[in-house]
């Protein structure tokens, strides 16, 4: 039976600004919905929320409920590892960071060609292995946004792993940088066990252009757009857990009513997608999915993520004048200790850290020419 999990990367916070500033009291609201609601599969990582996303865990979940009520699963930061000898003392934070004895699940984080200079040069395999042989792992496994091939390699070499978390929706399904589908036919072929992350693609699958709404509330204008990405997922055999990250009540809230009401799609419904996918497909200008992991890396403190969401919007709405996208840039750009586009050095180091392979450095050139204009105060 698919379970949905409660994935902890996208907290609401006190101040959009600070990511580490997360609203405690609702997050405590969002996981007493979730529990009740019958659920108790809880993701996070070292890397969350700026570091504190582990911290968050524990303060609203482990503090407030006893250890057998849940299951948590975090991921060895591979991005931070050069060297065997921070294995030890990362775990071991890690373990206090949650407050936990043990993880239920426990994974090498983004195992792809981003982070080949850890899983090239150390033997995490072996130490996640000892690991759960001693007690402090009860199930391991890998997270990667690396194609089919790449999967099929780490997996032929690694039977000892147990599960794989993968970007599976309907819009990445048959997406040649992706592979959704393939993934999983290759973690179908080495009978492991799946999890999904990204159902809704960040949000995107939330929020389609007017085009695709029309499609899908034509044909039933009862079914909310979201429901068709979480019926897409939930009803794929062999996946265990669907992952959606709520950043408030009022979503969490949505996505389990979705998940409890998610009835297999029908064949005139995965033709509509078909056709959905295709007009968001012309209309997404980035294919940012807002993980951040490009944010942590930038040493010019550019918001990547805020910045490319602000970018997509405005190229849906295509409109060369004044917008409220382009003040809200504005308003960004007079953060104190934030770079904007236009900072960017061009030293890829956002290249090799984001999952979804954009050229982010290009990108940020026509941010800048977007929104940098003299309509808004920026001066050439």
């Amino acid at each position: 039976m698919v379970q949905l999990g409660m994935g902890m990367m996208r907290l609401p916070l006190l101040d959009e600004n600070d990511f580490k500033s997360i609203d405690y009291n609702q997050v405590n609201q969002m996981v007493d919905k979730y529990m009740e609601a019958g659920f108790n599969h809880f993701d996070t990582a070292f890397v969350y929320h700026e570091g504190v996303g582990e911290e968050a865990f524990r303060k609203c979940v482990v503090e407030r409920y006893p250890r057998d009520s849940f299951k948590i699963a975090t991921k060895l930061p591979l991005f931070v590892i050069t060297e065997e000898s921070q294995l030890e003392p990362l775990f071991n934070q890690q373990l206090e960071n949650c407050g936990v004895e043990y993880f239920d699940y426990y994974m090498l984080h983004n195992v792809s060609g981003f982070t080949e200079t850890a899983w090239k040069n150390v033997d995490l395999y072996s130490f996640i292995e000892k690991k759960k042989e001693d007690g402090y792992i009860k199930h391991i496994g890998l997270s990667t946004h690396g194609n089919a091939e790449f999967l099929e390699e780490i997996l032929f070499e690694h039977p000892e792993l147990e599960f794989v978390l993968l970007q599976i929706n309907y819009l990445d399904w048959e997406d040649e940088g992706i592979e959704s589908r393939k993934c999983l036919e290759v973690a179908r072929k080495y009978n492991k066990h799946v999890m999904i992350m990204e159902p809704y693609k960040g949000g995107f699958l939330a929020d389609v252009p007017d085009e695709a709404q029309k499609i899908m509330k034509e044909f039933n204008p009862d079914r909310s757009v979201v429901s068709w990405a979480m019926r897409f997922v939930a009803n794929i055999d062999d996946v265990c857990v669907v992952l959606t990250g709520a950043s408030n009540l009022e979503q969490l809230e949505s996505n389990i009513w979705e998940y409890k009401n998610a009835d297999p799609l029908n064949d005139d419904e995965y033709k509509i997608i078909e056709k959905v996918s295709e007009i968001i497909n012309s209309n997404i200008t980035v294919d940012c999915t807002k993980c951040r992991y490009c944010v942590d890396s930038c040493p010019e403190e550019i918001d990547i993520a805020k910045i490319f969401d602000l970018y997509n919007k405005e190229k849906i709405l295509d409109d060369e004048g004044w917008t409220q996208l382009g003040n809200a840039y504005l308003n960004y750009s007079k953060l104190p200790d934030v770079g904007i586009a236009s900072d960017c050095t061009e030293c890829e180091t956002c290249i090799e850290e984001c999952p979804q392979q954009i050229n982010i450095p290009e990108v940020l050139k026509d941010v800048a020419k977007t929104f940098e204009t003299e309509v808004y105060g920026f001066k050439n």
